[in-house]
């Protein structure tokens, strides 16, 4: 196998199988990626169009090709020297029938051996919020049929199994025999009795943290490291587990020292992740971060800040759009949480032998803590906290007593993390430590990054925009210190969970440096803003949007966009919400964003023009800088041609290789092939050669060193001149095609 040099990330389904995945093989080659990175590959509920949504952690899924479909990939990748890597999920499986452990245990409840697997009370039974209409009307209308020779109670789009020897019983006492609860979907916020994935009702937590259920769902991936057909693994949201860093060390010893691991994780800040984890590292969305604040000028920053706030009227600054959002999201998506967190405390307060407090004054408490929280969780044990933890918690509950009239409360909560005194404590600093991350996640990614709108280039997955732009100096500095503990870290540009495609958040980035071409077209589109033209912050958001996704020889524009914004609004939940829904508001912000774009088919703007050349040599420079940065590039499919997609569905739309179709794309393949090139053939360079990059008066030297190797890149940091100029010496020439 060829060494680990790059990773190519493909989405399955939506008619990417196996097959069809050893078909796009050769291309992946002539790239000059060493491992294929491949989105879930377990059998998940019918119709997935991703795979999160797992049903049957034991089997591949038939859907792809099964085993002998995956088999047949490894096979044809290993003729290739290309490794494959497989997306691991954890956390969660899907609340379905579908899912033959979670089948078992509605139908037996407690007795079954897999009801320990789930997050669930199965003394409360599990409430499932999954009815069209509230139980009592659809039963008073006879919409439930009993299948008594199967035993499954039967309505319209769904069917539940019976526990056994129920089927006979008179319709409202068998209703009561069952291990499960029947709601009406909208009730969800007000009572859940199992751990869900951030607000997803029909994804179901797993205890992977007992071994039985650790042994269950690793089985199979481990069985197909041992058998020599994965070469890697990548762990989806491991803040989710009750113990990541258990869960890493099992499974480490589980698939041996020489498998990479790595893990999705959101690091905030400085923040870096626990010590003692076996794992190569992150993903990488915080090399995209820096990478990002490199290249962004921040005057121009600035500048945009003043015309933002000029024509939007807005004032309130991140963090406080982040409060905000964090209040909203747990008085509705997550009340259910803050619920079952009340009765945890309580209990744990007890066990510790504390006076009960008043219960809503211990929720407002715990929600004032999910507040102040400011990132994706912290990792206190039963021996306690780490100093990193402590030190985050005092900062946590000094902003919480800002937010609440009963300081006695949270200094009560204050010891829960001290240190547990028994299974009730440690139970609610563990849910805690769970759901802190479901609160930024919802918050923040997909609520402030909507609202907070200065510039878009900022509210990307692993980003924070009120940080500062990064110096040359200290971008080598966080290199230079990632390169010495994670050499193997991923580094990425776009995922399937990006707001936008790394060449669409370039040309955002370009209007830092040309924040007078934005007032321009922003003046241009005046004429747009007539009677029932959408609000300022909401055009604002369509301008840059449009200037991001623009490509006029594509003529699926105006559908994108209109798709995009519809989004867009109901995650802000300001003029829409998924919920409720205001079709006059996203019908408004459509017709805005159709007439720009048809306004600039007519004719580009030349503050248009601009943007896009400045963006594409941005664009260049960032790819070069991430693929020649320690760490492990992670293409992410089609983007080697350049990619402008935005947040999904659009950036999971199924990968067709072939020609570039204009001379960016032609330019971003070529110089893909050519570093990655490099990579291959030079592999201990890049592993461990020397990291230095500085400012010049027309860009950024970027250097690399091992011996008598070498590499420099001469990128722009402005958008103008030549975007990259490679010089190599003492590397081999190569007759493949990624030369």
């Amino acid at each position: 196998m060829k060494p680990l040099s790059a990773t190519y990330r493909l989405q399955l389904r939506q008619g990417v199988d196996f097959d069809r995945a050893a078909e796009l093989l050769p291309h992946i080659d002539a790239l000059g990626a060493s491992h294929l990175y491949l989105s879930p590959i377990f059998t998940a509920a019918e119709g997935s169009t991703h795979g999160y949504d797992v049903a049957d952690a034991s089997q591949i899924d038939p859907e792809l090709g099964g085993r002998a479909g995956f088999e047949r990939l490894a096979r044809a990748a290993q003729a290739r020297g290309i490794g494959i890597v497989l997306d691991l999920v954890p956390n969660h499986t899907v609340l379905s029938v579908e899912n033959p452990w979670l089948f078992d245990a509605l139908r037996h409840g407690g007795d079954s051996r897999y009801a320990p697997f789930f997050d669930v009370d199965w003394d409360a039974g599990l409430i499932l919020p999954i009815l069209p209409e509230p139980f009592d009307d659809m039963a008073a209308a006879g919409a439930f049929t009993v299948n008594a020779s199967d035993e499954r109670l039967e309505w319209d789009g769904g069917w539940l199994p019976l526990a056994p020897g129920t089927a006979g019983l008179e319709f409202a006492e068998m209703m009561r025999a069952q291990h499960w609860r029947l709601r009406f979907w909208e009730r969800e916020r007000r009572k859940l009795t199992h751990r869900r994935f951030f607000n997803v009702t029909t994804l179901i937590g797993m205890r992977i943290e007992d071994r039985p259920v650790f042994d269950a769902m690793m089985a199979l991936p481990v069985d197909l490291v041992r058998a020599g057909l994965v070469q890697g693994l990548r762990i989806d949201h491991i803040d989710g587990l009750a113990r990541p860093g258990e869960y890493l060390a099992r499974l480490r010893e589980a698939v041996g020292p020489d498998v990479p691991v790595w893990v999705e994780k959101i690091l905030t800040g400085d923040e870096d992740m626990p010590r003692g984890w076996a794992t190569e590292g992150t993903t990488g969305y915080e090399a995209s971060d820096r990478i990002a604040r490199l290249l962004t000028d921040a005057d121009g920053r600035a500048r945009l800040d003043t015309a933002w706030r000029e024509a939007t009227g807005v004032r309130d600054s991140y963090e406080d759009i982040c409060l905000q959002t964090r209040a909203l999201i747990l008085d509705t998506d997550l009340r259910a949480e803050l619920s079952e967190m009340g009765s945890r405390a309580q209990a744990a307060l007890a066990e510790r032998g504390a006076h009960p407090r008043d219960a809503q004054e211990l929720r407002a408490a715990i929600r004032a803590l999910l507040i102040a929280f400011p990132q994706y969780r912290s990792y206190v044990t039963p021996d306690g906290a780490r100093d990193e933890d402590e030190a985050l918690l005092r900062t946590t509950f000094d902003t919480a007593a800002t937010l609440v009239d009963d300081a006695a409360t949270l200094t009560a909560l204050r010891g829960l993390f001290d240190g547990t005194a028994g299974p009730q404590t440690y139970a609610f600093v563990r849910r805690f430590q769970q759901v802190t991350g479901a609160v930024v996640a919802k918050a923040q990614e997909d609520t402030a990054f909507f609202r907070y709108t200065r510039n878009l280039a900022e509210c990307e997955v692993g980003s924070e925009p009120d940080a500062p732009t990064l110096t040359p100096e200290a971008f080598q500095l966080w290199c230079q210190q990632r390169q010495a503990r994670y050499p193997l870290a991923m580094t990425l540009g776009s995922s399937h969970d990006s707001k936008r495609a790394e060449d669409a958040r370039a040309r955002l980035i370009a209007l830092t440096h040309d924040p007078l071409a934005l007032r321009e077209l922003w003046q241009q589109a005046a004429p747009l803003a007539t009677a029932g033209a959408p609000p300022a912050d909401v055009r604002w958001y369509v301008l840059q949007t449009a200037v991001a996704m623009w490509q006029p020889q594509r003529d699926d524009l105006e559908q994108r966009l209109a798709a995009h914004l519809e989004k867009a609004l109901r995650e802000a939940r300001e003029l829409s919400t998924w919920l409720d829904p205001d079709e006059a508001a996203e019908s408004a912000a459509a017709e805005f964003g159709a007439g720009l774009v048809a306004h600039w088919r007519r004719a580009e703007p030349e503050a248009l023009s601009r943007l896009v050349q400045r963006g594409a040599a941005l664009a260049l420079s960032a790819h070069a800088l991430r693929l020649v940065m320690p760490g492990v590039p992670d293409i992410y499919q089609g983007t080697e041609y350049g990619s402008f997609a935005l947040t999904d569905p659009d950036n999971r739309a199924p990968f067709v290789p072939g020609e570039p179709d204009d001379q960016f794309g032609h330019d971003k393949l070529a110089l893909t092939r050519r570093l990655l090139g490099l990579r291959r053939r030079a592999s201990d360079l890049f592993l461990r050669g020397s990291f230095e990059i500085r400012q010049d008066r027309d860009g950024l030297i970027v250097t690399r060193r091992l011996k008598d190797q070498s590499l420099s890149l001469h990128v722009t940091a402005n958008g103008g001149g030549a975007p990259v100029l490679i010089e190599v010496n003492g590397i081999a020439a190569s007759e493949t095609a990624a030369a």
